[in-house]
């Protein structure tokens, strides 16, 4: 008899994997050096975009890396090695914030990893043409919760991009709608309204020119059934249709990913532990201030 996800299972875990924001220079070098699978993962990202782009995640420089072209793919890249270097299996269900959710799939084996790479790579470069250098902004809002940013938004046109924790909500699109949101949101209560240093807005109407080019990357890309279930940035809930995970791909670009939400389900669902999978421990912080039903921690390797 399958699971009903909607129900409350018993004890379970999930890998989730992060999104931009998690990167370093230097990250998963160590590995690459000293253990064969990880070097894999690298090579054959290297490989399926035609470019050292491992030079840059282990040397920089910064600013080459946080470019959204190359980060995007650099963040998968250094997150699958490390699940492949610690050989640690699967648990019950994955998720991913924001391009986190194409590693998560390469992770379920629905994508190759020099799949995933080119799709990433299509995807920051969509995005990058679709909104001109300082035409766009994304910012982030502490201490106003979902409704309050909502409603401001609903009067600025502008879009929430991450509702990522109780008070900590990102929003983004044109650069004088986001600042005037900002604005009123200090007037409003906000303890903190900040720019994020990301070199295009995210998850936002705006993009939607990005959105069309990956319907049309991601259409001719090979995709598995993914061998457990997807936690999706859309729907907060499980998805393992291939249809339905395509098409939530194609949504994330010009919609706010819902990682509160996720995050409550995963609890209601009766998942009991996260695993973070991936540089940096951003997802990890954000568990602790969710939920205390949910255990976050690092993979370890």
């Amino acid at each position: 008899m399958p699971l009903d996800f909607n129900k409350r299972q018993n004890m379970s875990s999930i890998f989730v994997f992060p999104g931009q924001g998690a990167q370093s220079v230097g990250m998963g070098r160590e590995l690459y050096e000293n253990n064969a699978a990880a070097r894999a993962v690298f090579d054959e990202v290297d490989a399926a975009l035609g470019e050292k782009l491992s030079d840059i995640i282990f040397n920089g420089p910064a600013e080459e890396l946080t470019l959204t072209a190359n980060v995007q793919p650099a963040i998968m890249a250094t997150s699958i090695a490390m699940l492949r270097a610690s050989g640690a299996k699967l648990p019950e269900f994955v998720a991913g914030h924001s391009l986190g959710e194409y590693t998560a799939l390469c992770a379920t084996g629905a994508l190759s990893v020099g799949d995933a790479a080119k799709l990433l790579r299509v995807r920051g470069n969509a995005m990058q043409a679709a909104v001109p250098v300082g035409q766009g902004m994304t910012a982030v809002l502490l201490g106003l919760d979902i409704d309050a940013v909502r409603e401001i938004c609903s009067e600025t046109d502008c879009d929430v991009a991450n509702d990522n924790s109780p008070g900590q909500v990102v929003i983004s699109g044109a650069r004088a709608v986001v600042e005037k949101t900002m604005e009123i949101a200090k007037e409003r209560g906000a303890k903190r309204a900040m720019p994020l240093a990301l070199s295009v807005p995210v998850h936002c109407r705006i993009q939607a020119p990005a959105a069309e080019q990956m319907q049309a990357a991601i259409e001719s890309v090979k995709f598995n059934t993914p061998c457990v279930p997807l936690i999706s940035n859309k729907t907060c809930a499980p998805l393992t249709d291939i249809a339905e995970i395509k098409e939530a791909l194609v949504y994330q670009i010009t919609h706010g990913v819902r990682w509160r939400e996720s995050v409550l389900n995963m609890a209601e669902m009766g998942i009991t532990e996260m695993i973070e999978v991936g540089p940096g421990n951003v997802l990890t912080g954000l568990c602790s201030r969710i939920t205390d039903k949910i255990t976050a921690k690092k993979l370890e390797i």
